[in-house]
This record gives C-alpha cells, sequence and structure tokens, in this order.
C-alpha cells in the first residue's frame, strides 16, 4: 500500500496491537469500508451464488432423472447400479478436488467459467446415454471438473472479506445450493413433460436442458466473475488500497513460496484434519438429501410431481435456518455452538427416521431436521477451517481438502441407501447417525484444540519487534488468536 493511500485513510481509533508500538498502523473510516462492502456483496457474492445454483442443479438432477423413468429405461432398476452412477461423480470429485483447487489459484477466477462449460457439456451427455456405462463416464467426468469449483469460489470469496464478515458472504453463496434443492425437483418436472418430443423422454430433457442452461450461463459468466483483489478493476484505486489495508491488518498477507511446501504444511494440519472429517460426516447426510430425498417422499404415498413439491418447504425452512445461524455465528463470534446446533438437529431428525417408519407424517418432520442441520453446519465448518489456517496456498489445499475430500461422505450414503431397502431405508440413516457422530467429535476436539492453542500464546507471550512484523504472518504471527 503506497505512501499516498495511507494518508488518504482517515484515522479513526488507536493503532492494533499486533504492532511495534512505534509504528502506527494505518486505520479506516467506517464510511469507506461500508462503501466497499456494498459494492463487492453487489458483484463478487451474486455472480458466485448463481453459478453454484446452476452447478447444483447438474449435481443433484439424477435424484429426479431416477423418478422420472431414467432407472427403467437404462435398466438400472435391480442391485445398486443407481448408486454407483452417484457415486462416480463424488470418487472424481475427491481425488481432484486438490489439484484442482491449486490450478484454479494458479491461472484465476476466470477458470471457473472454463470448468463450468465443460462439466456442461457431460450434463447434457448424459441425457443422450443410452446404457448404464455412458451414464457412468458422463457422471466422472462432470465430477473432474467441478471439484474446483466450489473450493475456488469459496477461495475467492475469502480473499475478499475479514475473517468476521466471510461466514455471511458463504452462507449465501452457499445457500444456492438449498434453493436449487427446493426447486430443482420443480423444473425437472416441468422438464419432464416433454416426454417424447424429439425423439427423447422426459427424464432425457431434464438432463439436456439443464446442461445447455450451464454452457450459456458459463459463457456469460466469463465477463462477470471478479479478479483478485490486488488485480480488480471493480473498485477505484483509493477503494482498492483501503481493501488491501484492510485484508492486511487482518492477517490476510499472503506469503508467495513453494506450493509443495503449503501442501505439506495443510495435509500436516490437524486444524484441517479434523475440519475435514467433521464436514465427511455432515456431508454424508446432505448428499443422501440430494439424492435419495426424492425416494424417500415418494415412498410415503406420494406421486412423483408431489414429491418434488414437498420437498419445496424442506428447503426453505433449511434455507431460513442456515442464514440466521450464519448471521448469529458471525456476529456472536461463536462458530463452534452453531455447527453443534446443526448437528443436534441432524441427530434428532435421524432418530425420528429409525424410529418411526411407518409413521409418514412423523417421517417427513424428521426430514425437515435433517436437512436444516446439515446446511446449518456444512458452510460454517468450511469457514471455520479456512479463517484459522491463514491464506495464500495453504488456504487454496485447506479448501480443497475440507470441501472436495469432504464429498468422501456421499461416497458413503450412495453405497448405504440400498435399493432394495426403499422407502425406509434403515441401514442408510442408521449409517448416516454415526457418520454424524463423528462430525459431533470432530468439531469438539477442534474447538478444544483452538482454545488450547491460543491459551498457550496467551501464557507465553512474544515481543513484536519489527524484523519479526516482517518475518511472520498469518497464523505463524505471535499475536494471531484462532477463532473460536
Amino acid at each position: 500500500m503506497s505512501e499516498k493511500h495511507v494518508t488518504e485513510v482517515k484515522a479513526v481509533s488507536s493503532p492494533t496491537s499486533s504492532t511495534n508500538a512505534d509504528e502506527a498502523v494505518p486505520t479506516i473510516d467506517p464510511q469507506v469500508e461500508k462503501a466497499i462492502l456494498r459494492k463487492l456483496d453487489f458483484r463478487v457474492i451474486p455472480v458466485l451464488w448463481f453459478l453454484f445454483l446452476v452447478s447444483f442443479v447438474d449435481r443433484g438432477n439424477i435424484g429426479n432423472a431416477k423418478i422420472q423413468g431414467m432407472t427403467k429405461t437404462l435398466h438400472i432398476t435391480k442391485g445398486n447400479k443407481y448408486n454407483i452412477a452417484v457415486m462416480v461423480f463424488t470418487l472424481a470429485y475427491v481425488v481432484c478436488g486438490v489439484p484442482a483447487n491449486i490450478v484454479f489459484r494458479k491461472v484465476g477466477p476466470k477458470s471457473l467459467s472454463v470448468m463450468m462449460f465443460i462439466w456442461g457439456l457431460f450434463a447434457m451427455g448424459q441425457g443422450f446415454s443410452k446404457t448404464w456405462g455412458s451414464l457412468v463416464a458422463c457422471r466422472f467426468m462432470m465430477g473432474i471438473f467441478e471439484a474446483g469449483f466450489v473450493p475456488g469460489c469459496a477461495y475467492l470469496i475469502g480473499s475478499y472479506y475479514r475473517k468476521d464478515e466471510f461466514l455471511r458472504r458463504y452462507t449465501v453463496f452457499f445457500s444456492a445450493a438449498i434453493i436449487a434443492g427446493a426447486f430443482n425437483g420443480l423444473l425437472s418436472t416441468l422438464l419432464a413433460k416433454a416426454d417424447g418430443a424429439g425423439g427423447l423422454e422426459g427424464w432425457q430433457w431434464i438432463f439436456v436442458c439443464e446442461g445447455l442452461i450451464t454452457c450459456c450461463v458459463a459463457l456469460v459468466s466469463s465477463f462477470l466473475i471478479v479478479n483478485w483483489p490486488e488485480k480488480t478493476k471493480l473498485l477505484t484505486p483509493e477503494e482498492k488500497a483501503v481493501l488491501l489495508e484492510r485484508l492486511r491488518q487482518d492477517g490476510g498477507e499472503v506469503v508467495h513460496d513453494r506450493i509443495s511446501k503449503h501442501v505439506v504444511e495443510a495435509l500436516l494440519d490437524w486444524k484441517v484434519w479434523l475440519g475435514m472429517l467433521s464436514y465427511i460426516g455432515t456431508e454424508e447426510n446432505a448428499s443422501a438429501v440430494v439424492a435419495f430425498q426424492p425416494t424417500v417422499l415418494k415412498g410415503l404415498g406420494y406421486t412423483s410431481t408431489s414429491a418434488q413439491v414437498h420437498s419445496i418447504p424442506i428447503y426453505c425452512v433449511a434455507f431460513v435456518a442456515s442464514l440466521t445461524c450464519a448471521w448469529l455465528s458471525e456476529h456472536l463470534r461463536q462458530r463452534y455452538f452453531f455447527a453443534l446446533f446443526g448437528a443436534t438437529l441432524t441427530l434428532v431428525g435421524l432418530s425420528i427416521e429409525i424410529a418411526q417408519p411407518h409413521s409418514d407424517n412423523v417421517k417427513y418432520a424428521g426430514m425437515f431436521l435433517i436437512t436444516a442441520g446439515t446446511y446449518i453446519t456444512m458452510p460454517i465448518m468450511v469457514v471455520w477451517t479456512a479463517i484459522n489456517v491463514g491464506k495464500g496456498y495453504k488456504r487454496t489445499v485447506a479448501f480443497g481438502l475440507v470441501i472436495a475430500t469432504g464429498n468422501a461422505g456421499a461416497l458413503i450414503s450412495s453405497n448405504v441407501f440400498i435399493t432394495s431397502e426403499a422407502p425406509k431405508y434403515p441401514t442408510g440413516f442408521s449409517v448416516g447417525m454415526g457418520m454424524n457422530c463423528l462430525s459431533i467429535a470432530c468439531m469438539t476436539a477442534l474447538y478444544v484444540g483452538l482454545r488450547m492453542e491460543n491459551n498457550k500464546k496467551d501464557r507465553n507471550p512474544v515481543e513484536i519487534t519489527v524484523e519479526l512484523e516482517e518475518e511472520l504472518s498469518g497464523e505463524k504471527h505471535p499475536a494471531w488468536r484462532y477463532q473460536l
């Protein structure tokens, strides 16, 4: 930040304690900050939100195609062929998550549009599948090109906001998955009415139309996705200087070092592993909701269309619960207790599904709790882990591990919701309960570990010299405190 830009930032408070006492920290006019945040909120988040909405429609429409006749046409009504078709997407997503996110960090934000266009082609390809094998191949390729998308979006959002501003924005972005879940079924039902047109069945039109939409959106988005903060043209030079300074004061210095070093750091960081394991436990239940909820609801006696409609209130409640908890969590600066609250809701919902297999109304209520609980916990775990590992390539790898590798939970759900057990799925819901308990145990261990690390730093303070200030950044800085 140049001297000219520093002097243009009005002093409104005393220097922070993270620098040498003789060296004042540039302070920032709150009105300038508000203006910058308003501009970012209207330009960064909405574009990525819409892209994720389209992404999640592509990811989840196989569950809707299933109840519109896909399994009968492709002769996968017996055994676990449908489960495998669901699983291969996740397998590719998990394996390619970290490499894809590193490529995104090196190439830049515009690579999101390229990823999206390519997976849109394979999404359309599902609609032209004549065999189970071709369906599986298309879903595997979709997983490869979607692997870096959500972690990349998360990193891009986090690069613009402070630690205590990140969660609300990421949860708004993540809410696109909830909206997609609510209305994807309705959209799929409307598209399925084209059954027979052009020689395609209704389930094929679902894939073809939604994949075509993805490709078109990807082309337009290449002009709308913002660049990195230091390269952005969204702000004036003065505003960009203020943005970079507020990020610097938030511990946002990015050390440009060997990528391999940061990959190893992330792989050896206990915080990343606990965050990832907790996410796996939650994702197992979230992916089950996406892939199997239409079948569960249809098993309660609803028609295919009625099952899609009855899923809308479930997702609407989850939408309100997720945003409300994110706002409260950030306002109170308490991540753990709200993540635990979401996991507890999921636990209660799963208990209902297992204990009341013959009561349709009670089982329907249980789906509300499972869906709301998972969508409360997932964004909190992503952001909570990310803000405690600094920035740069280590955060890039952390996002890939938590979000992409964390989707290994979907590998589990796709194999424990056994076709012959539909629609009660006792094995699926029982395993879901075990995975949810794993999530609770790992988030609790993360909370305890972070508190212990903060207490250790408080007991052994280090004098911050100018040389130390320049040498250390992020979580290595003596003034760094982990967010709870």
